[in-house]
């Protein structure tokens, strides 16, 4: 049976003969009640303190769960991101790489056309100056030629040089003769 403090403080005995002082067992038992009262309450606090604590690491767990969660999450996003990123740079890096290679050979490819067209330039050059030198040679071969079988002619003076007038109205040396 579970006694309480109403049942300590209102608990009667039956009278003997030569028994105990009532008033001070009354007052004992007043006394023990009121000290398990004071021990009830006591569990009875301790007891709300502790659902209340429970409660409280309940809670502190749930916010752990979701913290450990949020983080695991997190740091599958951020290793995914930096795999992503890598593997971005990378086709970048490649790309990069291909079009510089793309453009080193149109560079060298043109600079390759460039001299083509230099030697060929200096070639042309070289021929036009060969011709234009044997043409002229052969200009001053026929000059010389000329004053050796043509005499000099010379201009009857008719009182006008060529200088005074109508240039049309010179005498050429074929018709003077």
């Amino acid at each position: 049976m579970k006694l309480t403090p109403i049942d300590i403080a209102h608990k009667t005995f039956g009278r003997k003969f030569l028994g105990v002082n009532e008033d001070e067992v009354t007052e004992f038992l007043r006394m023990v009640a009121d000290q398990v009262e004071a021990l009830v309450r006591e569990r009875n606090e301790m007891r709300e303190g502790l659902r209340e604590k429970e409660l409280s690491l309940l809670e502190f767990k749930e916010h752990d769960h979701l913290l450990r969660t949020t983080i695991q999450t997190a740091t599958q996003m951020a290793e995914k991101m930096r795999n992503d990123s890598e593997r971005e740079s990378k086709l970048i890096i490649n790309e990069a790489n291909q079009k510089a290679e793309t453009i080193v050979r149109d560079a060298r490819e043109s600079l390759r056309k460039i001299y083509q067209e230099i030697s060929e330039l200096r070639r042309v050059r070289m021929q036009f100056e060969a011709n234009l030198k044997s043409l002229a040679q052969a200009h001053l071969t026929l000059l010389e030629q000329g004053e050796k079988y043509m005499p000099q002619m010379s201009l009857p003076n008719i009182g006008m040089t060529p200088s005074q007038g109508d240039r049309s109205s010179e005498v050429s040396p074929l018709a003077a003769q």
